[in-house]
């Protein structure tokens, strides 16, 4: 049974107490680490989430306090009194292992049964069983450490939009269902029958509002729903780092969320971000790395060999250059050691991509060897090895295809191949770019029709407006995402404050203008009255903490996840609800077979 306080009170942590106590009498609380008996003395090491503290309990020193304390497992959680002494066998591993505690008084708070997971840093336990028992894994020191990382860099984050003029301002949770780009989570209303709510995927429209009500600078760690597949490091609800500002341009967001960055960076990991940060078209990202979001850490670009071989007879070149496509390659440098069965395995992997396979040129002991040699000139075949700077040892790997095959398998090779071959030799390097010009539009083949890369709302380049009706997939948006190690950290643009360019976009979208005004009436009869130049960014938290706290799954830094099909172990939700709150509801549910 455990026992209550009555009155007792902690007067310090398990992890704060040091040689300057040694003396002192103290009251600490927390959970058994571990026991050790050693004949007449009982050894615990005590744990809260300062750290852990040895407390020793012994006949000698107080018999009723040893004797209770021989009841104690591991997890039991309990409070102590006693002596801080200085530790005749220090352990050099912990802060407070130059002290120990002379225990004259111990309280059994609780009894705890054996935990189905072990309380220890690195634990290697099946992901199910860690997110059913998440209390006890998040007892963990280390997963504690990911928990206080995330809480200096909120709090990092708040100090700085503070000191710049920021406002935090919430806004709603149930709000309108419109069309964002993923499925909403849809909320039915009691009041009325037949009607929803949305959990809303950003608050985009409503940080809009704010600027057409003045706020000018608006910030919210905001909660984010979306109703989609998830992949590697998605959550079904997630946080932003969301903020928006009045009468600014693009370079103005950018270089404020800038020194947000180096300001969190330097506040939770003391590293100094080096300012400004570089930036890269799209295009340019696209072209040299194959990618929107390219991993910057190491070199082996993408190279254009369209004009090299435009031609060739090779019938794979011709048909992609004939095709509006193009022929590029990466060259491996080193690469020329690997056998044929690896060079084949490298052909499937950028067929996943869609490519239809990959074509090489071997430079090994001052000989090429390669399956397209055959089709392809001598003088052609030299000057793709001169366009490509190879060199005795070298593999050059080449696609054909359309552009958008091409970048996006030679893209996922270059990835592929930095980790087969360890090309990233800093690992704790952080490499920052942002990524600008991004597409206005998506074309969407299946559908036959244009979609807004971001949102409808997003302000075309101005050189660029004149075919937004005529040519939609020339247009350029003023548009931004900040990329670190190959991933998006956070992107924005600058929103459509103009009431007829916005009527344009809607037509390039395929809008009717009662179509526009059912989705978003609330905004667009807001933007009659005055609406100020205005632009934005939202980052995801989860993800920067992921990269502060150097881990690669975005479970760890959640504190109750959902797994990859969305369910939580813990609370095994969904679930089925009671038939008389659907019936409230006016929902009558239909039976899955799957």
């Amino acid at each position: 049974m455990g026992e209550a306080l009555q009155g007792l009170k902690r007067t310090i942590m398990c992890g704060e107490v040091r040689e300057s106590n040694i003396g002192e009498s103290i009251t600490v609380m927390g959970w058994v680490q571990r026991k050790r008996n050693l004949g007449g003395l009982e050894f615990v090491d005590l744990r809260d989430r300062t750290g852990i503290l040895q407390v020793v309990f012994g006949d000698e020193i107080n018999s009723e306090a040893f004797n209770k304390a021989g009841a104690v497992r591991p997890e039991y959680c309990i409070a102590v009194t006693g002596e801080v002494v200085k530790r005749e066998a220090p352990n050099n591993n912990i802060p407070t292992g130059m002290v120990e505690l002379k225990a004259k008084y111990i309280k059994i708070l609780s009894e705890s049964e054996t935990p189905p997971i072990y309380i220890k840093e690195n634990l290697d336990a099946a992901e199910n069983i860690r997110l059913k028992y998440r209390y006890l894994d998040l007892r963990r020191p280390d997963m504690q450490n990911i928990f206080k990382i995330r809480h200096r860099a909120t709090k990092a984050v708040r100090d700085y939009l503070d000191n710049n003029g920021f406002l935090e301002v919430e806004t709603p949770i149930l709000t309108k269902s419109t069309p964002e780009g993923a499925r909403d989570y849809l909320v039915p209303s009691r009041n009325y029958p037949g009607m929803f709510y949305a959990l809303p995927q950003s608050p985009q429209l409503f940080k809009q509002l704010l600027m057409v009500s003045g706020f000018d600078k608006y910030f919210q760690i905001a909660k984010c729903f979306r109703d989609e597949d998830l992949r590697a490091n998605r959550q079904p609800e997630f946080t932003q780092i969301d903020l928006e500002m009045s009468f600014v341009e693009a370079d103005d967001v950018m270089a404020l969320n800038e020194g947000l960055i180096a300001h969190v960076f330097k506040e939770v990991l003391g590293v100094e971000v080096k300012l400004p940060i570089k930036r890269m078209t799209f295009k340019e990202g696209m072209e040299k790395y194959g990618s929107d979001k390219p991993d910057l850490r190491f070199g082996m670009e993408i190279t254009d060999l369209t004009e090299v071989v435009k031609f060739a007879e090779f019938k794979v070149f011709a048909d992609a250059i004939a095709n509006n496509g193009s022929v590029r390659a990466l060259n491996l440098k080193g690469g020329a050691s690997m056998g044929r069965k690896d060079i084949d395995r490298l052909g499937e992997f950028v067929k996943t991509f869609k490519a239809k396979g990959l074509a090489w040129i071997q430079l090994k002991e001052n000989e090429v060897k390669s399956p397209i040699a055959k089709f392809l000139k001598e003088d052609e075949l030299k000057n793709i090895i001169n366009t490509m700077n190879a060199e005795d040892g070298d593999l050059i790997l080449i696609v054909a295809d359309k552009n958008s095959v091409v970048f996006q398998s030679l893209g996922q090779l270059r990835l592929e191949l930095a980790k087969k071959f360890d090309l990233i030799k800093d690992k704790n390097e952080f490499n920052f770019t942002w990524i600008t010009e991004f597409p206005l539009f998506e074309y969407d083949e299946e559908e036959g029709r244009y979609f807004a890369a971001h949102h409808p709302f997003t302000m075309p380049m101005d050189e660029d407006i004149e075919f937004l009706t005529s040519e939609p997939g020339r247009v350029r948006a003023k548009a931004y995402d900040l990329v670190l190690n190959g991933e998006e950290l956070g992107g924005g643009s600058i929103r459509i404050h103009d009431t007829k360019l916005q009527e344009k976009m809607f037509e390039a979208l395929g809008f009717t203008t009662e179509s526009a005004w059912e989705k978003f009436g609330f905004l667009l009869e807001a933007f009659k009255f005055g609406p100020p130049p205005h632009g934005g960014l939202a980052f995801g938290l989860d993800r920067m903490i992921m990269f502060l706290a150097g881990t690669d799954n975005i479970k760890d830094v959640i504190t109750f996840p959902k797994n990859q099909n969305a369910f939580c172990y813990l609370t095994e939700a969904p679930n089925v609800v009671d038939e008389k709150q659907l019936t409230e509801l006016g929902i009558a549910t239909v039976k899955n077979e799957k």
